[in-house]
């Protein structure tokens, strides 16, 4: 490496004259590389000063008392900037990893991990972009004229909003965030540092030994609660809501709600040992001025929640970490959406919990591969909370419509993650577990036994590979999926991916750009990346090329039906048809036209029940496995439609033919 590359005289490249290439050594090669990178590194940091000098632009001609005419627009073209920057370095970023990798699979001399840690150091893939999100929604939220609404103060805090969530995509993150912050205000998160688009969230839920409140959020049932210790920030916990979700089935008129109420990290341990000086805390609050109504509500609440810690001997059990950001306007809950990125769960058994003294994981102590488990997607929160006969919002209509998210229904990380860190305990696992494009995570965590095992001919990459999709234990519970039984939707997932046309690549240990990431940037790597280390106790990220989920399209039962009513229909024209043919042979001479008339629409009769049955099943299978594409067939009813014009065209001209013939011979005196 030390020798320098060949040359001539006049000091260019030694050419191959056989070939007629120039020869490149892995001095001049690693030159490129290096030249490549800081070309990228330089180019970057210029496009990101030229976006940061534009917001600052814009916010100056805010400061007016008129706005500015065509601000819109000019805020606009820098959010569209600022995406076409992202996948600039999405590009790249998966360009290098190509390369490096074809280098070492080619040459003797690896190279590919010293280069790809040197690039997570660069400013290019370490950079800090939040400020931009943060400006681009403050500029947003001016133009819009956003009103903040009055905080309302209590102590214990109920929830009653109709959920939805998402799977979206990594690569469409930053797509996502520039939608959303155009229509509501980032929720500014403020650190150490400044403020921020996105915190660091931890959740550590309670759960017994038979994993009782697991299996009652995932059957459903009635009154079925989670109970989680959740906390905000970096570093060890201070301030931990305590917070109970309640199951209730909307079709009896009653809303799932979540309560909460907040206490410091050493009351936390006193609950779990089930000695919380409640009158203490109740004498607290009425010193503090808190109303009657507020503290009773605390009352009952706190002893509700002790209680079922106390009589279900509940006890950490799984903790999700992830880094939220949300979108609301202050203090209204109208409408607002969440964002988690780099999303994982760990497992919070196998140590010692010291008589309740310790409620969460020894931060200094590494996590066991199995103990973790990364999720591939970002998950996306959309909570309404409209009047009785209100329209949603045409934005989110159009976000839901955009393609760039995936509709996963009752989507929980607290399922998941005891489904896929505790599977020997579990005795059913949900319905998404089966989506091909989570796969090679469940397998990474350990539990790929609850997948179904692959057929013979598709085996080549292994007793679980991707190829396949296991439903598992859902065999013991069809009713939880969304359509059909777990043996019917192996072989869909798989169509559904290949159907979509997107690749399925990634490895779960990945750990690619974490800090981009969070910021609105990220970008896409290669099937064998930097080996995953522990990521505790900063935020957990995995980083996945595509995503297919389970639920592309959304269907009703009402479908089926009408799969059903399009059946009978084309039953009833068949029906008729022959009916029509089989008069016309009852009637019609031997040897007549007729008689060959009504023997052509006979099979054509049969043709359309083989149609209708036909297009019964292959459609009831597309709507089941929810294949993306058109669900009609635009081909069918074309043929046969073709086929009865060109049977009765014949027979009109044969008609017409015999009387333009019986006119004649009348004329001619016959």
């Amino acid at each position: 490496l030390s020798m320098p590359p060949p040359t001539s005289l006049t000091g260019a490249p030694i050419t191959d004259l056989q070939n007629g290439v120039d020869i490149l050594t892995q001095e001049s090669f690693f030159s490129l590389l290096d030249s490549e990178l800081k070309k990228i590194e330089g180019f970057t940091a210029k496009k990101v000063e030229s976006i940061r000098r534009g917001l600052r632009v814009v916010n100056e001609s805010l400061k007016g008392e008129e706005v500015v005419s065509g601000l819109k627009e000019q805020v606009d073209g820098i959010g569209h900037d600022f995406l076409i920057l992202e996948k600039y370095v999405n590009l790249n970023f998966t360009g290098f990893h190509k390369i490096l990798k074809k280098h070492d699979k080619n040459l003797p001399n690896p190279c590919k991990a010293f280069y790809v840690a040197r690039m997570h150091q660069q400013g290019w893939v370490r950079g800090d972009y939040s400020d931009i999100v943060v400006q681009l929604s403050s500029i947003y939220s001016s133009i819009r004229g956003d009103k903040s609404v009055k905080e309302k103060d209590s102590t214990s805090q109920a929830f009653m909003r109709s959920t939805t969530k998402y799977w979206v995509n990594t690569s469409d993150i930053s797509k996502v965030k520039y939608a959303v912050l155009q229509h509501l205000p980032v929720f500014l998160q403020k650190t150490a540092t400044g403020e921020t688009d996105s915190q660091l969230t931890n959740s550590v839920y309670l759960d017994n030994s038979s994993l009782e409140l697991y299996h009652g959020r995932l059957d459903k049932t009635p009154g079925a609660i989670a109970v989680r210790l959740r906390w905000y920030g970096n570093g060890l916990p201070e301030t931990v809501f305590v917070e109970r979700k309640t199951h209730r089935d909307s079709w009896t008129g009653e809303v799932s709600v979540k309560e909460r109420f907040i206490v410091g990290e050493e009351e936390v341990k006193r609950i779990m040992r089930g000695e919380y000086d409640v009158e203490a805390e109740k004498k607290k609050m009425k010193e503090q001025g808190k109303t009657e109504e507020d503290i009773e509500e605390w009352l009952i609440l706190v002893r509700e929640i002790t209680s079922a810690i106390d009589s279900k001997l509940l006890v950490p059990t799984m903790r999700t970490q992830y880094m939220r950001t949300a979108f609301q306007i202050p203090f209204d809950a109208t409408v607002r959406v969440s964002l988690d990125t780099n999303l994982c769960m760990i497992s919070e058994r196998g140590y010692d919990l010291e008589g309740g003294k310790r409620w969460h994981r020894d931060p200094e102590k590494p996590i066991g591969a199995e103990e973790i488990a990364r999720f591939p997607h970002a998950v996306l929160e959309i909570k309404l909370e409209v009047k009785e006969g209100s329209e949603v919002p045409k934005w989110v209509e159009e976000l839901q419509n955009s393609g760039m998210l995936y509709e996963v229904h009752k989507f929980s990380k607290f399922i998941h993650g005891c489904a896929t860190l505790l599977p020997e305990d579990v005795t059913s696992v949900p319905y998404w577990i089966d989506d091909i494009s989570i796969r090679e995570s469940i397998i990474a965590s350990g539990a790929s036994h609850i997948l179904t095992k692959i057929s013979e001919e598709n085996t080549d990459e292994g007793e679980f590979g991707r190829s396949g999709a296991g439903p598992g234990a859902n065999q013991m519970y069809p009713h939880l999926l969304p359509h059909g039984t777990s043996n019917q939707r192996g072989k869909g997932d798989v169509i559904s991916a290949r159907t979509s046309g997107q690749k399925f690549e990634g490895n779960p240990g990945d750990q690619v750009g974490a800090k981009f990431m969070n910021f609105g940037l990220n970008y896409d790597t290669d099937s064998d990346d930097i080996p995953s280390d522990s990521c505790w106790p900063s935020s957990c990220c995995v980083n996945y090329e595509t995503a297919a989920p389970t639920s592309i399209q959304k269907v009703e039962p009402k479908v089926f039906f009408a799969n059903e009513r399009t059946f009978l229909h084309w039953l009833h024209m068949a029906v008729v048809v022959s009916g029509v043919a089989s008069s016309i042979l009852a009637f019609s001479k031997p040897g007549s036209f007729g008689e060959w008339f009504g023997i052509m629409l006979l099979p054509i009769s049969l043709g359309f029940c083989t149609y209708a049955l036909h297009t019964l099943h292959w459609r009831a299978e597309r709507i089941r496995l929810r294949v993306p594409g058109r669900w009609d067939d635009p081909m069918g009813p074309t043929i046969l439609s073709v086929v009865l014009i060109v049977v009765f065209s014949i027979n009109f001209c044969f008609e017409l033919y015999g009387i333009v013939e019986k006119d004649i011979r009348r004329a001619e005196g016959y």
